[in-house]
């Protein structure tokens, strides 16, 4: 069948363009990388995680971890969880999440509507460290509802846990956030950044991961062929643009044992890389 025929063959020197393009753009990042180690090299777990795990264990804190529903918000739940490193684990969010395995039968589920969070400020009070994975797109929501989600209900979740006692806040955001930038989703994410810095926590951690490697359970075309290619290009050498997004939640649950120098600290995607790395199991 020629046009089956013809079909492959046209993949095939497709595939084999996309490769030779892959490679060329990956030494172009390698060599531009805007990664300095001496950045981030304190991050490296020189310490004994196991001590300090235990260290922290002996503390008896409790956190709320927003966003469990999605992606990195469920694999940073894991790691706590596997981990074992709070008393009191709670899950805020718009719906009750089904949970397999023994290990998740102490955590409490607390139930909120976004639109309303002052209706629920109770569920916020009462923990001593506050993780937001809260997030999603302006194709998915539009670009109110982007604005809703990313800004407001992230910013109103963190007044109401300051409120309530909480002294730490860890919030995934996204590398290049600026509240200056001319794109509406770095501009958003830098935003609500500085807003929450304002709030004045006791330790206030934010994370910029770069695009994020992982088959999402819903479709986006367009994330779908970025991951492909930051795929790739991560085969061929290590570049600030992307991370697994496994590698983003185990550098959140680690860096949360550390003791930071300074007040409010911001781990760009090398340091994530570096630190999710280097406390890999």
């Amino acid at each position: 069948m020629p046009v089956v025929k013809l079909l492959v063959t046209t993949l095939g020197n497709a595939t084999g363009l996309l490769t030779l393009v892959v490679v060329v753009i990956a030494a172009v990042l390698n060599y531009f990388d805007d990664a300095d180690p001496a950045t981030y090299s304190s991050i490296s777990m020189a310490e004994d995680m196991k001590t300090l795990e235990e260290d922290f264990r002996q503390q008896n804190k409790s956190c709320f971890v927003l966003g469990a529903s999605g992606e990195t918000g469920r694999l940073l739940l894991r790691e706590l969880v596997e981990r074992n490193i709070f008393s009191r684990i709670t899950l805020i969010g718009r719906r009750q999440l089904t949970l397999e395995g023994k290990a998740y039968e102490s955590l409490t589920q607390e139930v909120v509507d976004f639109e309303k969070l002052d209706d629920y400020a109770a569920a916020f009070q009462g923990h001593d460290i506050g993780y937001c994975c809260l997030g999603t797109t302006r194709a998915k929501a539009g670009t109110d509802g982007f604005f809703r989600v990313d800004h407001d209900y992230v910013l109103k979740s963190a007044e109401l846990a300051k409120a309530g006692g909480c002294s730490q806040f860890h919030l995934e955001s996204s590398r290049g956030a600026d509240k200056n930038s001319n794109f509406l989703y770095l501009k958003v994410k830098g935003q609500v950044e500085a807003e929450i810095e304002a709030l004045g926590f006791e330790r206030y951690a934010i994370y910029r991961p770069g695009v994020l490697l992982v088959d999402r359970q819903e479709s986006r075309p367009g994330e779908w062929l970025a991951r492909k290619f930051f795929s790739a290009v991560s085969a061929v050498c290590s570049t600030s643009m992307s991370i697994p997004i496994q590698v983003v939640a185990r550098a959140m649950a680690s860096n949360t044992l550390r003791r930071p120098e300074q007040k409010t600290e911001i781990l760009e995607n090398n340091a994530l890389s570096v630190l999710g790395k280097s406390t890999e199991k």
